[in-house]
């Protein structure tokens, strides 16, 4: 599953305007034009072995790491409100770990953040779709990636997710 798929999935499920993707952009630190959310938001195409291609066109624009995680932080943002750093506390350094966390993982943590979901809300997404899941698959996913417990998240598990919060908020 692309980076692609997970903003288009996403905003199916969660019913977001494109007007609200250019902001959630914007609030990301990423500005984008109608015309590119038009191309991010364009399915890649499929060669003859069965591969997607990433490669940039005219009508299609890949979704990268950096750009993913800006829509995520910025989705943070446009749900719960911009946080104000707390009086008397400088804005804690960031922290570079020495592994990435994948793009399904940053997903599915952004995304419960965003949305204030529980482990068992996650839990009740996951059983809505088809899936039985238990806290503790759900807590290796959500650890950082260089944690002894870290579980990379796979893109059915991921789907499934995605397949559950439509389920949740059209319905």
């Amino acid at each position: 599953m692309t980076n692609n798929d997970l903003l288009i999935r996403l905003r199916y499920a969660l019913d977001i305007k494109n007007t609200d993707m250019i902001e959630i952009f914007e609030l990301g630190g990423i500005h984008i034009t109608k015309d590119e959310l038009r191309k991010i938001l364009t399915k890649p195409t499929v060669n003859e072995e069965g591969e997607v291609d990433l490669t940039p066109t005219e009508e299609f624009t890949p979704c990268d790491y950096r750009m993913l995680d800006a829509f995520l932080n910025g989705f943070v943002t446009f749900k719960r409100g911009k946080q104000e750093p707390k009086q008397g506390n400088a804005n804690p350094p960031i922290q570079v770990s020495g592994k990435q966390d994948s793009a399904n993982n940053l997903f599915l943590k952004k995304i419960k953040v965003a949305l204030s979901l529980t482990t068992d809300d996650m839990i009740g997404i996951f059983y809505d779709a088809g899936l039985n899941v238990s806290k503790g698959e759900i807590g290796g996913i959500l650890r950082k990636a260089d944690h002894r417990n870290y579980k990379e998240c796979g893109d059915n598990f991921t789907r499934n997710f995605l397949k559950g919060l439509t389920l949740k908020h059209r319905s």
